[in-house]
Parts: structure tokens; C-alpha cells; sequence
């Protein structure tokens, strides 16, 4: 999910004008909205969060923040005024806390443990400024300076304000008040020469000199496709260069090469692109990036880091490594001088290792963990990164398996000891779950230790609890008015009482109430609450605009009555008080306002019959071509037009349509039964399988117990859509009559063999229909803050359908999950889809062996 923060420069130059006639801060508003147009078209936009923040005072500057809708953005946007300063440092500052605000919760930096590339919150800090000088109430400063002191604790454990994933890009506006006589140039745009150039490009990005509208089109086109997932890393060569390659890959001694002059190629400062998983939509990894130090029990506390690591690269030829199930991560280098350098030697069998300094214990320049490698078809250079010291694993791994067939002798056992003293304390867990992965024995300790000492884990703790309310101090300043300075008001108190209009007013209200005269209708005040009335669908009755209740003549009280009736009682979407007609009436504002509305648009129904073949539309031109594989710009479509196309699992062709579940439909009786009677879902049949503490077990236990019976579920149900307990060697459907006791009451279930009733038949349709609920229960329930995960795995026994269908459930729910960051629920979800193909890998297995002894 990429964070996009705009910074937009509100000091008083923003005010100057164009050759145009709009200033400055209208093409800054101009650009944005722009750039989320062109955004859009990418269909993963649709998870991109948008933020706010202004040269205002912290924490005043934060218009959009974290909770902040696109609504709110969008509004902000709109009313932000040009005056103040130029505190484009403050801003700065401000801007990376915001988004550093929640890494220390999450613990995605994991400091101490190793750089994880896999963890990570890509964002893109866009400025637009018009680099002018910059100014602060003390004097005007010609560099750049952030502010070292931040509110965000845990800061000092960074050395820079932002983070590796975290890129800064500048649109400076140099558009002249005067039109050009001059042609306009074409080409790439350059790099402004203000002082925030510089600070760009330290966090990855770079600066625009925006000098027509145009480049600035331009601008942001280029600013769309720099939207990626990676995180930054410094490359730097250690060692000589390599022998010069001719032209046909091979050594060429006789050219000549610059062993002592720097070349570009030897230090740069590029991006790593860490690509999502397919199926979880979030990336996945194995091995960290080391830690430039070596953690150690008796450390008082943790050095600060650098934001971006820094990575060295021997130029020796290395043979690339790597053996059968052992994981490793490959992430493609963003194109530099150094991926440049590495395609012209066409080299692709050939790597050269990578290092962090300091991060071996008996090393200074450290141990490789993994190797920078030209692809197969020299389009690209990727980096893979293995275990820590993997020269020395491999070979031992490889022996363990083809030498000694997973019992090593002691001598083998002495040497990966050995091994394991020159890896990081943090490195165990990764290895010891890749060794699980591939087969291996139990080879490590169980007890393991991170290597931080106690003081130091208590200090992050403690960092993590003042960070969460820090957080929520911030995030309730947000779109807060900064306090106006004014002079203290004096209230007037002379004349004692009320004044006598109203003493007056009062005494006839009351005598019109005990009777003494006639009631009469008071003057009412046009000018407030202007063209107000009671709504009513009712268009005989005419609209009254009584605000008084004794208003009302005794004649109008029924119709009155109806009126107010009308507006408390009715079901309909519409505002109290509101006529049909005025909800046509929309502010210019809030037309262009597609995200709100996309969110409320309801999913498509589901076919009355599924099983009928889909009439073809026959009406008009018979060459008509269908136009949704084309551009289109009309928010519904968008949406809407894309679910329509993934097919039912009712429709014809497919296994739903012809299979009939019993068992599923003793569920579904039971499920319904209990809702009837105001039991919660809890109480359903699958659930008898799990413990007994499953419903009063929070936390971990809880979820593992329910993983255990859902996994049950899913291998109890087979491929002839029987339902086997394995803790109760029952086969339901298999036997004549079966008996369940739910609650202590029997309910009856019929035979595979027997003739089941048409009441206790799940057809097609229904069962599409019962899933396609849960399909929408899951989204609410995903989206719902906490822990608690108990409703979602209900959810996931009551699907009903074949196994593939659960499957395909639990994968909808991963990707949900991974849409709102629900790292843990992943985790749990991912055992349960293993558990799943091991289980359907087993009964084909079973399924085969049948066949065969038949």
C-alpha cells in the first residue's frame, strides 16, 4: 500500500502570478489533482493513501493525515491559503514523522535484527515549491537544514529523519510572469539548482525545474511511474576493479583500465525493487540485509543506524550458488551505472559477492550474504541475498543431504558449529525455519537468543508505548485551525435585564397559550435558515415552514403530524428534512469526489438462475466489439466492470453446478437453526471438533486452536465431498444413518446412499448465494481493528463447495488482510492454506492407492 504525502509550499511567494494569471499555489492544487488522475489508471492505486501537510506550524502543518478519507484530502486541498514563511525544513521534518509515526509500533525497522527488505512502507514525499530563499522569523537561510530535535520518540536510533523506503521529490515552479518569445525546449527536465536538489537526491529521488505547463505534464508522468515498492541501498566497490571484457564477453588484457580513477559505477545510491507475492499481495522474504555491527550481550544500547545501508561489492568473479529447497530472496536493482556497468561484460554465469563492514564478529569487512548477478537474458541485475556466510553452508548442507542422508557424523556436526559462531545471533531463527522448509533435522537449539541484551529490548519497549501516545497526540491535532491572536473581548453588560422586545414577545406567547387571545402566526426571520422545509413525499400536502409548535392552527395539526412522521420514519437514504429534488443539488466541490462513491457502490447481484446458459445479446449491430478492454473514465465501469468478468462457481463448466453436497447442507440446517433460536454461530457443527477452551481461550491459543479445527474441516472433507472426523474414525454419508448430538439433541443425518429430502438439499444456487454472504462477511470482519480473529475462521467452515472453493476462500481473506496490513492474520492464514494442499496432496494419494488395489 504506497503512501503518496504532498508537501505544497503555503509561504507568501506562492502568491505571485503567472504569464497565465494564476498564481503559484493554484498550479501546485492544479498538479496534484492531476497526478491522481493519471494515478488511477493503475489499478493498484486503489490501495495508495494520501497525505496532506503544509509550511504551517507543527503539528498545525497536517491537513491529511493517517485516519483521513480522500474526502478530507480532497477538501483541504482545496481551501489551502497562501502566507507565512518559507520553513521548508520544519516542513520536511514534520512530513517524515508523520510517516515514521507508527514504524516503531509495528516494529518494521527492527532495529538490531537485522535489515528485513520485506518489511516496509514504500512512500513518496512529493514537494511543490517555488525555490525561493528560505526564511524563518530569525533570518533568511541559504541551505537547507532539518531540525535535529524531533517529538518522535525513538528517533535517535536513525541517524536521518527518513527511512530506506521513504523517497523525496521536488517540483521547483520557475514559470515566468511574462510569456516567452523564445521556442520551448524539448527534452528531459532538469534538476533544479535550489538547496532542496541536494536533499532529493540523498533519499533516492530528485528535483524538477518546472518551467512551462508542459514540463510540468511531463513532470508528472515521470512522478507516476517512480510509484514503486523497493527500499534504497548504497552500492560501493570494494577492492579492484575487474580485468576490462572485450566485446565478446572474454577477458581482454590489452585494453587498458583506470585502476586508481573513481568511475560512477563504483558508488551508487539506487533502488532494490521488492516485488509483492502474487497470491498474499504483500512481499514475502527469508534473510535480512546484516546489521553493520555485532550485537552482544553486555551493549548498553544500540548504535544509531544509517537510513540506508550500505552494501560493498568485490569485483572477483564468483561461481553463483545455490542448492535444491534451500530459499533465498532476489530483488532487481532500479537501472544505474552499476547495473550498466555489469550488463556490458556479459557475464550472466558469473556474480560478484556481496558485504556489510563490520557485521562478522572476527571479520572487519564481514561475511557475504548473497551476490550481485547479471539475468540470463542480460536485461536486468538482480541482487540475491542468502544465508549469512553461505560459501560455508552450502557445501555443508549439501553433504548433509547426499553424503550422510540426513545423519551427519560428529565431524560434520564440529564444523557447522563452527559456522554458526560467525553468524549473527539474529540469523538463527531465519536459518533454523529454512532448514525446517527443507527436510532437515533439528540442528539448532530450540533456546534461542537474539543477541540484545535486556536493558536494550526494555528500551524498545518502552520506546513503543511513548511512540502509541505521541501517535494519538498527533493524529488529534490534525485538521486543527491554528489559535487566532486577538485582543480580549469585553462583554457589555449595561441595561441589567432583557431587553424589552423580547420581555414583550414573551408575555404575549403566554397569553396565547392560557387563551387570553388568539393565536397568531409570529414573523419569522427570512434571511435565517433560508429555503428550509419539512420534506414530504406526500405532494398534496403543501410545505410549512413552522418553527414554533403553537404556531400550528388546530386545522394543520394531522397534517403537521404526517409531515414529522414521515421524516423520523422513513427508511429511505435521504437527509430529515431534505425534498427529492435537492438531492440532485450537488457542490461543485464534490463532484469529482469517485472515492466515496466507490466505497458505498454495492457488490454485483448474483444470476437469478445459474445454471441457465447466459443469453447472447443479439440486439443492434451483430459486429458490435466490446469496449471494456478499452480506456475508459467512468468510475463505475472501473469497477463494477472488472468483477463481472470472474465467473461464478454456479455457471455452467463448472464443478458446482452438477455436485450436490449433503453434508453442507446439515451444516447450513443446523447454522440457520441456531440463528433461529439466538445462539451465536459459535455454537455450529463444525466447531465440536475443536477443544473445548475454543471459545474462552484469548489471544494465541485461541487462534492455533481454531487453525487446528478448521484444518480438521478441510481434511475431513474429501474429493467425493464426504466429511471425515479423524478424531472420531467417522465416515458421515458412508454408513446407513448417522446420528450428531448438537447441544445435546439429535438431529438425524442421511446416508450417501439414501434419498435425501428436497428440504435438506443445498442446490447450487443456494450454496452460491451462502458463500457469496460469507464472502461479505469476511470483508467486514478483515477490516474490523484488533486481534480478535475467531469470526473469521467461523466464516471459513461455513463455505460451502469442494475444497478448492475453501481454498479459494482463504485466499480472498490473505488478500484482504494483506489490503489493511494484518501481518499476524497472514501468518495464520498461510498455515491454514499449507495445511490445505498437504491435506489435498494426501487424499489424491489415497485416492490413487483405492484405484489401484481395485
Amino acid at each position: 500500500m504506497p503512501i503518496l504525502l504532498f508537501l505544497i509550499d503555503t509561504s507568501a511567494s506562492m502568491n505571485q502570478r503567472t504569464d497565465l494569471g494564476t498564481s503559484y499555489l493554484d498550479i501546485a492544487k492544479g498538479a496534484v489533482e492531476l497526478f491522481l488522475k493519471l494515478r488511477a489508471r493503475d489499478p493498484a492505486s486503489r490501495g495508495d493513501r494520501y497525505m496532506l501537510v503544509t509550511y504551517d506550524e507543527p503539528p498545525y502543518c497536517i491537513k491529511a493525515g493517517w485516519k483521513e478519507n480522500h474526502a478530507t484530502f480532497m477538501s483541504e486541498l482545496k481551501n489551502l491559503q497562501a502566507s507565512g514563511l518559507t520553513t521548508l525544513g520544519q516542513a520536511l521534518r514534520s512530513s517524515f514523522d508523520l510517516l515514521n509515526l507508527n514504524r516503531l509500533i509495528s516494529g518494521i525497522d527492527n532495529y538490531g535484527q537485522g535489515r528485513n527488505p520485506f518489511f516496509l512502507e514504500p512512500s513518496i514525499l512529493i514537494t511543490i515549491t517555488d525555490g525561493n530563499k528560505l526564511t524563518s522569523t530569525a533570518s533568511v537561510q541559504e541551505e537547507l537544514h532539518l531540525p535535529l530535535n524531533s517529538p518522535l520518540p525513538g528517533s535517535e536510533l536513525t541517524k536521518e529523519p527518513f527511512r530506506w523506503d521513504q523517497r523525496l521529490f521536488a517540483l521547483v515552479l520557475r514559470l515566468p510572469g511574462v510569456a516567452s518569445t523564445e521556442p520551448e525546449q524539448l527534452g528531459s527536465v532538469p534538476t533544479d539548482e535550489s538547496a532542496i536538489t541536494q536533499m532529493c537526491e540523498v533519499t533516492g529521488g530528485r528535483s524538477y525545474c518546472v518551467r512551462t505547463q508542459r514540463m510540468l505534464n511531463q513532470c508528472l508522468e515521470s512522478l507516476v511511474q517512480k510509484v514503486q515498492s523497493g527500499v534504497v541501498i548504497n552500492f560501493e566497490k570494494t577492492g579492484p576493479d575487474p580485468l576490462p571484457v572485450g566485446e565478446d564477453g572474454l577477458m581482454d588484457l590489452c585494453r587498458p583500465s583506470n585502476l586508481f580513477a573513481a568511475q560512477p559505477w563504483h558508488s551508487c545510491h539506487k533502488l532494490i525493487y521488492v516485488r509483492p507475492n502474487s497470491k498474499t499481495g504483500v512481499p514475502v522474504g527469508h534473510w535480512p540485509i546484516p546489521e553493520s555491527f555485532w550485537p552482544e550481550q553486555n551493549l548498553p544500547s544500540l548504535p544509531p543506524r544509517t537510513s540506508h545501508p550500505i552494501v560493498r561489492f568485490s569485483c572477483v568473479d564468483c561461481e553463483p550458488m545455490v542448492i535444491d529447497k534451500l530459499p533465498f530472496d532476489k530483488y532487481e536493482l532500479e537501472p544505474s551505472p552499476l547495473t550498466q556497468y555489469i550488463l556490458e561484460r556479459k557475464s550472466p554465469h558469473t556474480c560478484w559477492q556481496v558485504f556489510v563492514t563490520s557485521s562478522g564478529k572476527y571479520n572487519e569487512l564481514g561475511y557475504p550474504f548473497g551476490y550481485l548477478k547479471a539475468s540470463t537474458t542480460l536485461t536486468c541485475v538482480n541482487l540475491f541475498v542468502m544465508p549469512y556466510n553461505y560459501p560455508v553452508l552450502l557445501p555443508l548442507l549439501d553433504d548433509l543431504f547426499k553424503v550422510h542422508k540426513l545423519k551427519p557424523n560428529l565431524k560434520w556436526r564440529q564444523a557447522f558449529d563452527n559456522y554458526l559462531k560467525t553468524l549473527p545471533p539474529y540469523y538463527l531463527i531465519p536459518l533454523k525455519k529454512a532448514l525446517r522448509m527443507m527436510g532437515a533435522p533439528n540442528l539448532i537449539s530450540d533456546n534461542l537468543d537474539c543477541g540484545l541484551s535486556y536493558s536494550v529490548i526494555s528500551y524498545l519497549k518502552k520506546l513503543s508505548q511513548q511512540t502509541k501516545l505521541e501517535s494519538d497526540r498527533i493524529l488529534a491535532s490534525v485538521g486543527k485551525k491554528p489559535p487566532q491572536e486577538i485582543g480580549i473581548k469585553v462583554k457589555n453588560h449595561s441595561g441589567g435585564g432583557l431587553p424589552l422586545a423580547h420581555n414583550k414577545n414573551f408575555r404575549k406567547l403566554l397569553k396565547e397559550i392560557i387563551g387570553e387571545s388568539a393565536p397568531r402566526l409570529t414573523e419569522l426571520n427570512t434571511k435565517e435558515f433560508a429555503g428550509f422545509q419539512v420534506g414530504l413525499f406526500n405532494k398534496d400536502l403543501k410545505p410549512q415552514t413552522y418553527r414554533n409548535a403553537y404556531d400550528i392552527p388546530r386545522r394543520g395539526l394531522l397534517d403537521q403530524l404526517t409531515r414529522m412522521r414521515s421524516n423520523l420514519l422513513k427508511t429511505r437514504k435521504f437527509i430529515v428534512g431534505q425534498d427529492e429534488d435537492s438531492l440532485h443539488s450537488v457542490p461543485v466541490a464534490q463532484m469529482g469526489n469517485y472515492q466515496e462513491y466507490l466505497k458505498m457502490l454495492a457488490s454485483p447481484l448474483r444470476e437469478i438462475d445459474p445454471d441457465q446458459p447466459k443469453r447472447l445479446h443479439t440486439f443492434g449491430n451483430p459486429f458490435k466489439q466490446d469496449k471494456k478492454g478499452m480506456m475508459i473514465d467512468e468510475a463505475d465501469e472501473f469497477v463494477v466492470g472488472p468483477q463481472n468478468k470472474v465467473k461464478r462457481p454456479g455457471e455452467p463448466n463448472s464443478p458446482m453446478s452438477s455436485k450436490r453436497r449433503r453434508n453442507a447442507t446439515v451444516i447450513h440446517e443446523i447454522h440457520e437453526e441456531k440463528m433461529e433460536n439466538g445462539q451465536s454461530p459459535a455454537d455450529g457443527f463444525l466447531l465440536k471438533s475443536a477443544p473445548a477452551d475454543f471459545m474462552n481461550v484469548a489471544g494465541d491459543s485461541l487462534i492455533s486452536n481454531q487453525l487446528d479445527s478448521l484444518s480438521d474441516d478441510f481434511a475431513g472433507l474429501r474429493k467425493d465431498g464426504l466429511i471425515h472426523k479423524p478424531n472420531n474414525n467417522i465416515l458421515i454419508g458412508g454408513a446407513k444413518t448417522c446420528t450428531l448430538s448438537v447441544d445435546d439433541r439429535k438431529i438425524p443425518m442421511a446416508s450417501a446412499l439414501e434419498t435425501v429430502p428436497n428440504s435438506m438439499q443445498i442446490t447450487p444456487a443456494m450454496a452460491q448465494g451462502i458463500n457469496a454472504d460469507i464472502k461479505h462477511q469476511l470483508m467486514k470482519e478483515v477490516r474490523k481493528f484488533g486481534r480478535k480473529y475467531e469470526r473469521i475462521f467461523i466464516l471459513l467452515e461455513e463455505v460451502q463447495g469442494p475444497l478448492e472453493m475453501k481454498k479459494q476462500f482463504v485466499e480472498f481473506t490473505i488478500k484482504e488482510a494483506a489490503r489493511f496490513k494484518r501481518r499476524v492474520l497472514i501468518q495464520y492464514l498461510e498455515k491454514v492454506l499449507e495445511k490445505i494442499d498437504s491435506h489435498h496432496l494426501l487424499n489424491n494419494v489415497n485416492h490413487i492407492n483405492s484405484r489401484s488395489s481395485c
